[in-house]
C-alpha cells in the first residue's frame, strides 16, 4: 500500500508540473501554429530566475514565505520580457514561412537561451530549498511527503480551470477562437491579430517559466534542465493532440503516472515507456487523442 501511494503521489506531482509547462506549449501552437522548441529555454529561465531570487531574498533576511511571491514574479518577468522580445524580434518575421523554418529558428533560439543562462548565472547549480522548509512535510498512508510538492497539484488544477474559464467564458476566449479558426476573417472584422499573437505568446512563455520557477525548489537548478523538459513536453502534447488543452492534461497524466510506475518498478524502462506510449497513440490517432478539429475550406 505504501508503494502504491508513493507511485500515485509521484505520478500526480510529476504530471502536474508537466501539464503547466506543456499547456503553454500547446496554447502557442493552437493559436499561432508555431511549434516552439525554445519553450524549454523559457522553462530554464524561469527556474534560474526563481532560484536566484529566492537565494538572494534569503541572504537579505526575507522570510521563507516571501519565496512564493518571488516564484510568481519570476515567471511574470520571464514571460513579459522574453516573450515580448522573442515574438516581436524573431517570430513575427517567420509567420509566413514554412513550419520547418520556424522549428529550426526556435531550436536555434533555444540554444542561444541556454548559453545566455551560462553567461548570466554561471555554471554552478542553484538550490532554492526555502519554500520546502517553510511548508514542511505531512504523513500520508504511512509515508512522509513534503507539502510543497503536493501544492503542485493545486497549482495545476488552478491553471487548468483558468484556461477553461478564459477560453469558454470570456470575450478574450471568443477572440482567440476566431483567430484560431480563421485569421483572415479575424482581420476583416477588426481583430488585432498581431496583438493577440503577442499576448498569446507572453502567456505561453509565462506558463513555461512558471513550471520552471515552481519546480526549482525541488531540484538542483543546473545547466541543461531545459533539454529534458522540452522532450517530455513534446511527448505530452503529441499524445494529447497539438493545440488541445484537455489533451495536454490527459497527456501529462499519462506520462507522469507511467514514468512514476517505471521509476519505481522498471527503472531501466523509464524513458522507453513514455515514448512507446507516444508511438502507440500516433499509430492509432496520428494527430493525438484530443486534436482540435480542422477547418475544411471548400
Amino acid at each position: 500500500m505504501q508503494t502504491a501511494i508513493t507511485v500515485f503521489l509521484d505520478g500526480m506531482t510529476y504530471a502536474s508540473y508537466l501539464f503547466i509547462v506543456s499547456v503553454g506549449l500547446t496554447i502557442v501552437f493552437g493559436v499561432m501554429k508555431i511549434l516552439n522548441v525554445a519553450h524549454g529555454g523559457f522553462y530554464a529561465w524561469g527556474a534560474y530566475s526563481a532560484a536566484y531570487a529566492i537565494g538572494l531574498a534569503a541572504e537579505l533576511g526575507f522570510p521563507d514565505w516571501f519565496a512564493f511571491i518571488l516564484i510568481g514574479l519570476s515567471s511574470m518577468f520571464v514571460g513579459i520580457v522574453l516573450g515580448v522580445l522573442v515574438e516581436r524580434l524573431i517570430l513575427r518575421k517567420l509567420y509566413e514561412h514554412e513550419e520547418v523554418i520556424v522549428i529550426l529558428a526556435t531550436f536555434g533560439l533555444f540554444l542561444v537561451l541556454e548559453d545566455f543562462i551560462l553567461l548570466v548565472f554561471g555554471v554552478n547549480p542553484y538550490f532554492a530549498y526555502q519554500p520546502m522548509v517553510f511548508l514542511g512535510s505531512v504523513e500520508m498512508g504511512g509515508i512522509f511527503r513534503d507539502v510543497y510538492s503536493l501544492t503542485l497539484l493545486g497549482l495545476a488544477a488552478f491553471v487548468a480551470f483558468a484556461c477553461w474559464y478564459v477560453l469558454n467564458c470570456t470575450k478574450w476566449g471568443k477572440i482567440l477562437s476566431t483567430v484560431i479558426y480563421d485569421r483572415e476573417i479575424s482581420l476583416a472584422i477588426g481583430i488585432d491579430v498581431k496583438a493577440v499573437f503577442v499576448w498569446t505568446f507572453v502567456v505561453g512563455t509565462m506558463l513555461g517559466a512558471l513550471g520552471g520557477a515552481y519546480i526549482a525548489p525541488t531540484i538542483s537548478v543546473a545547466p541543461g534542465i531545459g533539454i529534458d523538459i522540452i522532450v517530455l513536453s513534446f511527448a505530452v502534447v503529441v499524445i494529447g493532440g497539438m493545440g488541445s488543452i484537455p489533451g495536454a492534461l490527459i497527456g501529462a497524466l499519462m506520462v507522469g503516472n507511467l514514468r512514476a510506475i517505471a521509476v519505481h518498478k522498471f527503472p531501466e524502462f523509464e524513458l522507453f515507456v513514455i515514448f512507446a506510449v507516444m508511438a502507440a497513440v500516433l499509430m492509432v490517432r496520428p494527430e493525438g487523442l484530443f486534436a482540435p478539429a480542422k477547418i475544411r475550406r471548400i
